[in-house]
């Protein structure tokens, strides 16, 4: 990276999500990693209505906590245009007499939104379309990660180890719930986890040891999302987590731990708020105390399942696992970890400005790979469709 300039990074947080109050963690952790000799650091807030802005004053982490933060002077309502002559950000987009326009031109972008608008593609393409680079997972590698059903046809397609499924949708639910239940009990013993597709941070999730919560867990999970994962619990494993870094050919594993629970799976409080710093205050062993024999296994499948959906950047990979059997099975793929597994990292020698600073390269690298595509094709077809009329143009009408 060169060291001729400071780069413009804007690192983007909150969003239309159920997972805004993560997101904000995550983006005001890469704002105080970004090593300020580099870059300048540009905050830009997604409110959970899906209202853009900026400004320096919102980069104290506590002042969320005061609805008047976006009346603070100097935060200024902002839009990220698809326009690649703008490169970057306009500022009051919403121009008057006394508030002009302005654009703001940014080098890079660097997403922290968890779920919903950000992680799952729709953002990556956004950034893709405005031709700026951008660290994570590509559009495709975000949808297809964060839809937890089409995860695992590609993981399996992949030959790596998942769980059985059963999934359905909202409507169908709605309309055959009895019929549904007896599918399910048909197909697998309890217990069972209900999941929402595409939702992290374990919200909406549900165990149910019986048809009575089972039909209870349901319920809930269709207001989240109107796609839902059904799957057989691991009785008497552990989860194990893995989070990987890289590009093209050159993936890095890191080591692995095992996250200790106070419930039978990680809710949303035992990750955030049973501590003051994230998913790193939740307890965990690290290295995780399992074998190196799999412990090398579920590196390489960490890798393999991040090359699977055509990942880059940084994911955190979560499995399920009985380590007296030596079984394993790829639960989800995280392509925005909170706190960018960053207590993963450490223990290969990262600090936090290492790691932000290294996806952010990262991301350079995938643009200049990205520019070797041809993407201007000229042909005659226009000369020949204004020749021939519209309707002739593919051929005979």
């Amino acid at each position: 990276m060169s060291s001729r300039r400071r780069r413009t990074i804007a690192v983007l947080f909150g969003g239309r999500s159920v997972e805004h109050d993560v997101s904000i963690v995550t983006g005001h952790q890469i704002m105080q990693a970004l090593p300020a000799k580099q870059f300048t650091v540009v905050p830009v807030y997604i409110t959970r209505d899906g209202a853009w802005y900026t400004g320096d004053a919102l980069k104290g982490l506590e002042q969320y906590q005061d609805e008047r933060l976006l009346e603070r002077a100097g935060v200024r309502p902002c839009c990220l245009s698809p326009d690649t002559r703008h490169h970057g950000l306009i500022l009051n987009p919403l121009a008057s007499r006394f508030r002009k326009s302005e654009v703001l031109r940014l080098d890079v972008c660097f997403p922290a939104l968890h779920g919903s608008h950000g992680e799952d593609g729709s953002l990556q393409g956004l950034l893709e379309l405005a031709d700026i680079p951008y660290v994570g997972c590509a559009t495709l590698g975000s949808a297809l990660a964060n839809d937890k059903i089409l995860t695992k046809m590609a993981l399996r397609q992949a030959g790596l180890p998942v769980l059985d499924d059963f999934n359905f949708s909202r409507e169908r639910w709605l309309e055959q719930p009895d019929a549904i239940l007896e599918a399910i009990s048909g197909s697998f013993p309890f217990p069972l986890f209900v999941k929402p597709a595409t939702l992290g941070s374990s919200i909406g999730i549900g165990r149910a040891d019986n048809q009575a919560q089972l039909r209870a867990s349901i319920d809930i999970a269709v207001n989240f999302d109107r796609r839902i994962l059904v799957e057989p619990a691991i009785t008497g494993g552990v989860e194990i987590n893995c989070s990987v870094i890289g590009f093209g050919a050159d993936f890095e594993a890191s080591v692995l731990e095992q996250p200790l629970s106070w419930d039978d799976f990680l809710s949303y409080e035992d990750k955030y708020l049973r501590g003051d710093e994230g998913m790193k205050s939740a307890e965990r062993i690290i290295p995780a105390p399992i074998s190196p024999q799999m412990t090398a296994q579920i590196q390489a499948a960490s890798v393999s399942a991040l090359k699977a959906i055509d990942g880059r950047g940084i994911a955190r990979i979560d499995y399920l696992a009985r380590p007296e059997s030596g079984e394993f099975w790829l639960n989800e793929i995280n392509t925005m970890p909170g706190s960018l597994a960053l207590y993963l990292w450490r223990e290969s020698g990262y600090t936090a400005a290492d790691l932000v600073a290294k996806l952010v390269a990262l991301a350079l690298d995938a643009q200049a790979e990205k520019r070797r595509n041809v993407y201007d094709y000229k042909t005659n077809l226009l000369a020949v469709a204004s020749q021939r009329g519209v309707k002739g143009a593919k051929g005979k009408g």
